[in-house]
Formats: C-alpha cells, sequence, structure tokens
C-alpha cells in the first residue's frame, strides 16, 4: 500500500472527457504560484491580470486548468468569489449610483448621480456559466458582512422615499 502511494505522488488527475492520471509537470506552476493566481483571480476576476501577477502566460493558465482537475475546481471557485463582488457592486450603482462633477465654463460645479453598468454587465454575462457551476457558498462572516450591507441599502432607500414623500 505504501509503495502505491509512492508511486502516485506528484500525479494529478487531468483531462476533461476521459479523466486520467498523469505526472504533473513542474518547470513552471508551484503551489503558491497557483495560490497567488487564484488569489488574484477572485479579486479581479481577469484571467490576464492572474497571470501577470504570477509572471505566467495566459495560455498556460489556460492549459493548466485543463490538465489539472484540483486546479480547475479552485479556479470555478475563484470566478465564483469575483463574480459576487461584481453582482454586489453593480447592485450597488444600480441603487446608489455614482456621483459625476459637471464643471460649467463659467467655473461653477453640479453634481449628479450616474449609472454606468455597462462593463459591470458584460462581466457578469461572461461568467454567468462559470458561476452557475460553482454554487459557493460564503462563510459565515461574510453573509454577517452582507447582511449588514443589505440592511443599511434597505435603510437608504427607505429614507430616501420618505424624503421624496415629504417633497411633494
Amino acid at each position: 500500500m505504501a509503495e502505491k502511494s509512492k508511486r502516485n505522488r506528484g500525479l494529478v488527475l487531468a483531462g476533461i472527457r476521459r479523466p486520467q492520471m498523469q505526472r504533473e509537470p513542474r518547470r513552471n506552476w508551484t503551489k503558491m504560484k497557483e495560490r497567488e493566481f487564484l488569489a488574484a483571480l477572485a479579486e479581479t476576476c481577469n484571467v490576464t491580470r492572474a497571470a501577470e501577477a504570477v509572471h505566467m502566460s495566459v495560455r498556460g493558465a489556460y492549459k493548466r486548468r485543463g490538465r489539472n482537475a484540483a486546479f480547475r475546481a479552485a479556479w470555478v471557485e475563484a470566478i465564483a468569489t469575483a463574480y459576487q463582488r461584481l453582482e454586489l457592486a453593480l447592485l450597488d450603482r444600480a441603487y446608489n449610483g455614482t456621483e459625476k462633477v459637471i464643471r460649467r465654463s463659467d467655473g461653477s460645479e453640479d453634481r449628479m448621480l450616474e449609472y454606468p453598468n455597462q462593463l459591470g454587465l458584460s462581466l457578469l454575462k461572461m461568467h454567468r456559466n462559470t458561476v452557475a457551476e460553482a454554487e459557493v457558498e460564503l462563510p459565515p462572516e461574510d453573509l454577517d458582512d452582507l447582511r449588514e450591507r443589505v440592511l443599511r441599502k434597505l435603510e437608504r432607500l427607505r429614507r430616501r422615499r420618505e424624503q421624496e414623500k415629504s417633497e411633494e
């Protein structure tokens, strides 16, 4: 039994259609690079930036994803995490907008709320299928933070609605 585990050391489950045990290439990817890549991917939702962060090629990252089942699963989770953050940011913009300063030729300034969401919507469309695969649950501390943020947003909406009614 011990001999069998020695034989399997350095092997990974690879392949999508017909998974097989293959030797893991040692020349480029390390566990540290994988962790850094996945952290950058979860932060940015951008494979190119994540690959640049660990000085690897985008092609190499996709190749690794295709060959290594554990890396592929972690990739899906990282995209799902980034997707959830993006969704929250877009919801915040949808409800609250972003402030835009308008400078007039006479030097005066006006401020208005703007709702520019085209880039975020494009990202949501790009990663929708990937996230559907993940079904990632947030840890309890993240859920508590999320719950507080949603309650604050609802309170702001309630106050805004009351203010609009009082102005009528």
